[in-house]
């Protein structure tokens, strides 16, 4: 019995080494293949949709206006998100390999928390630029200079990675003790932490916390302006 046992916990965790199970609705196989066609569906109109704003707003001299600019950014953080998550999960539903490597894991927690960062700041930068827009309407291209844009959307892309980057080694760092199941469906921050064998208690008030920053500040300036 204590060698059957060995040898399990051995293949669970060189498969937690090796990668990770995408759940997902894995139980209802019925259920993947409709919903493989809807994320087929809206994935292709999201690059379709994103790339003709992206390239309409760089071919057309009329568009290149601050509110264009971070509207591509916008566009382009959209088409790298889907882009993330979208591929492997239409793999995982297609098909019944519902694995996932550790590297790609690591990709996708990475990337996705970064941009989610960096949406959310990018928002409020443009609740700025409109609120400059409606309030000095005349002296708005003068204070929204193209130089002060790049900055602003540099330091959204700055901080929201640089979080991205400081939270993906600590979650994946995660002792596991050979679970590797993700009930998700993809790699996100809260399903990956409940792989954990040890208290993460502090660590998710952490995220709680930055989590609430990161959306309470540009809501707030939002509804300012």
């Amino acid at each position: 019995m204590r060698m059957v046992t060995q040898k399990v916990m051995g293949r669970d965790n060189s498969t937690s080494r090796g990668g990770f199970i995408l759940v997902g609705f894995s139980e209802q196989p019925w259920l993947e293949r409709i919903l493989f066609v809807f994320v087929l569906i809206f994935y292709l109109l999201t690059l379709m949709g994103n790339g003709t704003i992206i390239l309409v707003s760089h071919l057309d001299l009329q568009l290149r206006t601050p509110m264009y600019f971070f509207l591509t950014h916008l566009s382009f953080i959209d088409l790298t998100h889907v882009t993330c998550i979208s591929p492997q999960m239409l793999v995982n539903l297609w098909g019944p390999d519902k694995s996932i490597s550790f590297v790609g894991c690591v990709v996708q927690l990475l990337i996705t928390l970064g941009l989610g960062g960096t949406e959310c700041l990018l928002l409020a930068m443009m609740a700025y630029d409109r609120y400059v827009a409606v309030c000095q309407p005349l002296h708005y291209f003068i204070l929204m200079l193209p130089q002060l844009c790049w900055t602003l959307a540099s330091i959204s892309w700055f901080i929201g990675f640089s979080n991205s980057l400081v939270h993906t080694p600590i979650t994946m760092s995660l002792p596991r003790c050979g679970h590797h199941q993700i009930n998700h469906f993809y790699c996100e921050t809260p399903p990956v932490v409940q792989l954990a064998c040890v208290d993460t208690t502090n660590y998710r008030k952490e995220i709680m916390v930055l989590s609430s920053i990161f959306l309470v500040f540009p809501l707030s300036l939002i509804l300012v302006s």
